[in-house]
């Protein structure tokens, strides 16, 4: 891949896909984001231009995928073709399993879960018939251990690695030269504990070690520049 590659990541503006912007927009990629919080949206494409990059923001909810098609339009009109599409949006509820709603468990299941599916179909629309490019998913740990208090978005994330692991399987079949791996993350310190809801009675944090998003930034860039089928990232 030579020159300006065109990036897409979904739920850019805070947090590991923000980082993940950032450190693709400082290799001098074009970037486009994908999220739903105008404020937080314009911010985050404004550090990205003080780089000196092709920023466009968008805003998508991912759980909609009519608005994931329409912003794959949009970003390949404005910017050009999408080589890289880093699927990163989520959302969940602390809570225990009997104190989550199933309004709940949907939401969290189609921002997450069909977020990611959503994403990744928009991007393969494009990709297999040129028959390159490469899909990112931002994974978790929890994808393989589930933890309490989280069920909805450890299924989730469990789904991801199950969807993934099928589509590579079909890629491989078609001898298909897009790429597609999953970048599993360990504890990190993103807005995520502050804004999402929460039935518990204490302060929500990661399991320490906690590490800081640049450095999930900076394995999704290389992930997404190298084959490899799943990247752990941090303690596990």
């Amino acid at each position: 891949m030579n020159g300006p590659l065109v990036v897409v990541i979904s739920g850019g503006t805070a947090g590991v896909g923000r980082a993940t912007a950032l450190a693709f927009a400082r290799r001098g990629d074009w970037v486009a984001i994908l999220a739903r919080d105008e404020g937080r949206l314009q911010s985050a494409c404004a550090e990205l231009r003080a780089t000196g990059s092709t920023v466009l923001g968008i805003a998508t909810d991912m759980a909609d995928a009519a608005q994931v098609e329409a912003a794959a339009d949009r970003i390949e009109r404005e910017l050009g073709v999408i080589s890289i599409w880093v699927n990163n949006s989520a959302t969940t509820v602390f809570a225990p399993v009997l104190e989550t709603t199933p309004e709940e468990f949907r939401r969290v299941t189609e921002v997450t879960y069909l977020g990611a599916v959503h994403g990744t179909l928009a991007a393969l629309r494009r990709m297999h018939p040129r028959n390159d490019g490469c899909i990112v998913q931002t994974g978790s740990a929890l994808a393989y251990r589930s933890i309490p208090l989280q069920s909805a978005y450890c299924a989730a994330k469990a789904a991801i690695r199950g969807f993934t692991d099928s589509l590579r399987c079909e890629l491989i079949r078609d001898g298909s030269k897009v790429r597609l791996t999953m970048v599993q993350l360990s504890a990190f310190n993103t807005p995520q504990f502050e804004w999402v809801r929460s039935k518990l009675p204490r302060r929500v944090q990661p399991v320490p070690p906690i590490f800081q998003p640049e450095l999930a930034a900076d394995a999704i860039v290389w992930a997404a520049t190298h084959r490899r089928r799943e990247v752990w990232v941090g303690w596990r």
